[in-house]
């Protein structure tokens, strides 16, 4: 019964992240002048929505990870695959966001500041890679004691 609130907040995290994707590009500063069909069809839009994918994958095996928890599943096959993959997609999304970034980075307009932009890349690049490293920790860990176990 723990696990609920984490999980309930893992949950939030994705509503909250589904509303941002959704929101934001509408705000945008450049945005102010365009229709909806061009807004969205912006091509660095666009690879923000395929680079969540990867983000709202990490929410669902953390999710997944957190009812193994609640299940008392923790030492299973099943667990450590969660983490497995929930380091891969960190490793991923720090890779997309660091491409982002350097995207930004070279192609910007000259009018434009972009250091806004690369300082929320620089911050989330490593937080994924902080992610990224506890739950190869965790992974190792928990697979060393099912190893221990059997």
């Amino acid at each position: 019964m723990k696990t609920v609130f984490p999980q309930v907040v893992v949950v939030f995290i994705g509503i909250a992240a589904l509303v941002m994707l959704i929101w934001l590009p509408l705000t945008e500063g450049r945005a102010t002048n365009l229709d909806l069909f061009s807004i969205y069809s912006d091509p660095f839009i666009l690879y923000g929505y395929a680079t969540s994918i990867v983000f709202f994958l990490a929410l669902y095996k953390t999710f997944r990870l957190l009812g193994y928890i609640r299940h008392d599943k923790v030492f299973s096959s099943n667990a450590v695959k969660a983490l497995k993959s929930i380091k891969y997609c960190a490793i991923i999304l720090s890779i997309l966001i660091v491409l982002a970034g350097l995207y930004i980075r070279m192609f910007h307009d000259q009018e434009d500041d972009p250091a806004g932009f690369l300082a929320i890349c620089v911050v989330a690049t490593f937080v994924s890679i902080g992610v990224a490293i506890a739950a190869a920790v965790f992974e190792k860990r928990l697979q060393n004691a099912i190893d221990m176990k059997s």
